[in-house]
């Protein structure tokens, strides 16, 4: 029987091995740019709907259920041709659980090619396109490349930014800020 850690190795292993076949799929098309838009929408779609979580991750639809449900959500999306079939071999081959993964992987795979650097960023509130860029900007200079930011919202931290790029982390919100004041004021107490 395989523990975890097996099966989270499988499943980056196929993810990192679908991702590969796409990207060079739509690197050989000159489609590149358009894959990685739609992946990127079909992305915060995942993100935004439970039901299509829902969708995605059932053993109980058939394979044929699952396929026509997510070619629907495609094509209502405008996604390009390349993803259309690409996602719809994922599905023909069960394995439209791992899709989030091979999202990843091929937008990281994208980024490496292109010397870019992704910066997850929570902020309290929706953020203003100056703020991304000046987010951007900040970054860069620091990083020495082209950052791109991947912005979540994420309203218990009250005020402020978490960024995180890689494994380094910079919480700025003002729910850590409070939190530490809290603590410093139970060991004055």
């Amino acid at each position: 029987m395989r523990g975890q850690a097996g099966v989270a190795t499988e499943q980056t292993g196929v993810a990192g091995r679908y991702a590969v076949a796409l990207y060079d799929l739509a690197e050989t098309q000159g489609a590149l740019d358009a894959v990685a838009n739609d992946l990127r929408a079909l992305k915060a779609l995942l993100d935004e709907s439970a039901d299509l979580r829902r969708l995605i991750a059932s053993a109980v639809l058939s394979r044929d259920d699952q396929t026509k449900a997510i070619g629907a959500v495609l094509e209502k999306a405008g996604a390009v041709d390349l993803v259309r079939r690409f996602v719809g071999v994922v599905a023909e081959n069960r394995r439209l659980a791992s899709l989030p993964q091979m999202i990843a992987a091929f937008l990281a795979r994208l980024a490496e090619k292109r010397g870019e650097v992704t910066a997850e960023v929570t902020a309290a509130v929706p953020l203003l396109d100056y703020q991304i860029d000046q987010i951007k900007t900040s970054l860069a200079g620091s990083y020495g490349s082209k950052v791109m930011v991947d912005v979540k919202v994420d309203p218990s931290l009250i005020g402020g930014l978490v960024v995180k790029i890689g494994s380094k982390l910079i919480d700025h919100s003002l729910k850590t800020k409070l939190t530490r004041l809290q603590l410093a004021m139970k060991g004055v107490g």
